[in-house]
């Protein structure tokens, strides 16, 4: 169990970080992870990896987290833009650089479920295209197709605000 736990916890952390923001809840939600797939384990089938099943696992964990705590899962906002867009800016353009920020999350949003979590995976989760692949049972092209169409289409939406 314990050489399981260390082959997979910083991926399902990782993981995790991604979607709740949060380091502490994160190391919790991967712990009580890791105690449902132990407690579940004669249930996989082996029909897909094992760190699919574990991100699974951890997506229903964080969706029970949320519905327990009535919380909503809120992106942070910091100083990272798709592709460097935005950049560290003087007190006056703060106000402004916010208002992008959250043009862009709300665009985000909108994207479809699979590319909006392909791009908090990217993004947040700074999880490589083969990482993605990984998490979400595809391949690693296919992580790169999903976030590269994504992008084009965050574009031509920021461009049209």
């Amino acid at each position: 169990m314990e050489e399981f736990y260390k082959k997979y916890s910083s991926l399902v952390y990782h993981y995790l970080i991604s979607l709740c923001q949060n380091k502490e809840i994160a190391e919790e939600l991967t712990q009580e992870t890791f105690y449902k797939a132990i407690k579940g384990v004669r249930k996989f089938k082996g029909k897909c990896k094992v760190s699919s099943w574990l991100c699974q696992i951890a997506k229903n964990v964080w969706s029970d987290y949320l519905n327990k705590e009535k919380k909503i899962n809120t992106v942070s906002f910091d100083n990272y833009y798709v592709n460097n867009l935005l950049i560290e800016k003087t007190l006056e353009n703060e106000i402004e650089d916010r208002n992008e920020v959250i043009n862009l999350y709300k665009q985000i949003h909108k994207l479809d479920e699979k590319t909006k979590e392909v791009f908090y995976l990217r993004i947040k989760g700074e999880f490589s295209f083969k990482e993605i692949g990984d998490i979400l049972d595809k391949s690693e092209e296919w992580a790169r197709i999903t976030f590269y169409r994504g992008k084009i289409k965050l574009k031509e939406e920021l461009e049209n605000d």
